[in-house]
């Protein structure tokens, strides 16, 4: 298995691929923390291209990661042919996870990498890598001092690759989701100190899913109390406020959002922001670059 480019790259791209793949072909074998995203789809190719079947990609399922989302990184999986297990985890059991505090990803990452350690321990002593990039370095990221304390490599940020430079990167060399949008896990769509449940998380996923085939590709349905906020990209307010001004279209989405739970149901006119949330928190320290790849 090679990934051959379909566009040139530039000098400093190529370059930080001839690294990716360096360092993945050192670490051969490993295991890769593949939620399906962009990011940890571009290390499962590159995996699978340098330590061939000494690759595995393991996804953890819980009430937090939507169901469409599940599908597709099953089907990912199977267009690369990389070995692809689906693990279960507990995080919701967990108070420091289900209170909702700012930390509660670190809460998740380290549910997740207590059960990928042994995994990869019965697997040759496999290397645990993730799909941290380097733009989320500079982000409120709990769950990257998760996977520091488990010895979890993440490749992309060693050799420098930004979101953008991933995506870039993964239509060189034909990944054909490589413009997916972004898509955090279901937890995130809480302010945090509000409570999340099995049944909240169901309630956003069921929403957003309605909105997906309702033809609005790109959307988050954020949650304060018992109201839905529904952010679209900004550059598709005029078209959204256009169709829900009429009154057929604005009755079918009320009528569907009352009917999973929510008593009201709004449109954030500023429009999709990631990490939004997070705005309120005081700004976190880089992590340091060091002990990204090799260790």
């Amino acid at each position: 298995m090679h990934f051959s480019l379909l566009e040139p790259l530039p000098p400093a791209l190529a370059g930080a691929l001839t690294e990716l793949r360096g360092q993945l072909a050192a670490l051969n074998p490993v295991v890769v923390a593949y939620s399906g995203g962009v990011d940890s789809s571009l290390v499962a190719a590159i995996a699978l291209e340098q330590c061939g079947q000494g690759a595995l990609a393991i996804t953890g399922v819980s009430p937090a990661l939507a169901p469409h989302l599940r599908q597709e990184a099953r089907i990912q999986a199977g267009w690369l042919g990389i070995r692809h297990r689906e693990i279960p985890t507990s995080e919701l059991a967990d108070p420091a996870y289900a209170s909702n505090p700012e930390q509660r990803c670190y809460a998740c990452k380290r549910e997740l990498h207590r059960l990928l350690a042994p995994i990869a321990a019965a697997a040759r002593g496999a290397s645990v890598v993730d799909g941290v990039n380097a733009d989320d370095l500079g982000d409120h990221r709990p769950g990257i001092r998760a996977a520091r304390e488990f010895g979890v490599r993440s490749p992309l940020a060693a050799v420098g690759l930004t979101k953008a430079e991933v995506r870039q990167l993964s239509r060189a060399l034909g990944l054909p989701w490589w413009d997916k949008p972004a898509q955090p896990c279901l937890a995130s769509r809480f302010a945090y100190g509000e409570p999340i449940t099995a049944e909240r998380l169901q309630r956003v996923a069921a929403a957003e899913a309605w909105l997906l085939a309702a033809g609005w590709p790109e959307v988050r349905v954020r949650c304060q109390g018992q109201t839905a906020r529904i952010e679209l990209p900004a550059e598709q307010l005029e078209q959204a406020l256009g169709r829900w001004a009429q009154s057929e279209p604005r009755q079918a989405l009320v009528a569907a959002f009352l009917a999973l739970g929510f008593t009201a149901v709004g449109l954030d006119l500023e429009g999709l922001v990631s990490g939004k949330l997070n705005r309120e928190l005081a700004a976190s320290p880089l992590p340091e670059l060091s002990g990204l790849g090799q260790q």
